[in-house]
Parts: structure tokens; sequence; C-alpha cells
């Protein structure tokens, strides 16, 4: 067990790689073995980009807790995800984070090519100065979140997955102080990975419409 350090905890949310059950629209395009494949080549880029920050880490498996995997276990706190649905076992992280003594926690995907180092020292930073950061997706739900404090209400009531989310987040933080990020693509569909170069090889049997 990792010993809490930091005021800071990253929450890094993901989904067990396995053939057929992860990124399922975007292997609608690509088939289940290159959506696979694109997807571990993204749990790699996240652990690249979040090693080395200098906060506290944990991951949340989506299914069941790997011992020896990409996730170095001196690096990352291993957790399983805990709710019926994505708001709840996000929710849930958070109040855990917090009950633990953390001051600022952010979470992530783990499906996010745009994302760097960098983009995840300045959001804990701005965090320092706003009760709220969110960085929004182009598709209209947010990549990351970040809180000083709970508010239960952005958890429940979302149609996860839609182009809404992040308005009707928004809508529950109006009062609130609130960072807003870049907004940056994520990864859910061909189409948001076909024009990039580092998916190139995994394409490769694609024809193009």
């Amino acid at each position: 067990m990792l010993k809490n350090l930091n005021k800071n905890l990253l929450l890094i949310f993901t989904r067990n790689p396995e053939l057929g059950k992860c990124k399922t629209r975007l292997a609608a395009k690509t088939g289940d073995q290159a959506a696979l494949d694109i997807y571990k080549f993204l749990l790699a880029h996240t652990v690249t980009v979040t090693k080395n920050l200098k906060v506290d880490k944990q991951v949340h498996y989506s299914v069941a807790i790997r011992d020896n995997d990409i996730w170095d276990a001196n690096i990352y706190n291993k957790k399983l995800q805990d709710g019926d649905d994505l708001g709840i076992r996000m929710l849930n992280a958070f109040k855990q984070g917090f009950a633990d003594g953390y001051k600022n926690i952010i979470i992530v995907g783990s499906d996010m090519f745009d994302i760097t180092t960098a983009d995840l020292d300045n959001a804990f930073k701005q965090l320092d100065q706003h009760n709220f950061v969110i960085g929004p997706a182009t598709d209209g739900g947010y990549y990351l979140l970040g809180m000083q404090k709970i508010n239960t209400a952005i958890f429940s009531n979302k149609e996860w997955g839609t182009e809404t989310v992040l308005k009707d987040t928004l809508d529950n933080l109006k009062d609130e102080n609130i960072k807003l990020l870049e907004a940056k693509n994520d990864v859910d569909y061909y189409e948001d990975i076909k024009d990039i170069e580092a998916f190139k090889p995994f394409l490769k049997h694609i024809k193009n419409d």
C-alpha cells in the first residue's frame, strides 16, 4: 500500500483491456483486435504522461485489479471502481480520496492521446486557485475533472458518454469558482484518430470511404 505523502491525488479510471470489451464504438469500424491494440497504446501513453507527476496516483480498474501489468505498483495505488454507473464510481473515488486527507483531486480516463504531463501539472496548479477544474472534450463531455470539495450533483442525472455531459456539469457548477482548461479530442470513434499519424499502424487494414 502506497502511503499518502501528498495533498494532490490523481485518479485514473481504466477499463481492463480485454478483446471485445473496450473501445466498442471504435471497434465498430476498426474491428475488436485493432480497437484493443489502440486502447493498449493509449494506456501506455497515459502511463508515460502520469508516472513522473509529483502527486499521488491511483489507478481504478473497471473489472479486476491486475498485479503485473503496465501500472507499476510502486507508482500507482491500485483500486477497483465501486458503483453501478460511471457517476457513482467517480463520486465514490472522490469521496474516498477526500476521506484519506487529500486537498486537490483530479480524475482522468486512460484514453486521451492529446493530454501531456504539462497539462496535468497545470490542472493541479489551477486547482490551487479554483474549487473546480474541467477539461472539456470536443465531443461534449470532459476529459478531466478536478475539485477541492465534493459536489454530488455533477455525478448524477447525466447521460454518460453523450454530448450533454459537459453542459449539464457546468449547469451544476454555475455558482462555483471554475477553471476551464483547453478543449481536447478524446478517442471514441474511428473519425477521432483516422488522421493522426501515431494511429496509422493500427488502421492499415481499413479502407477509407
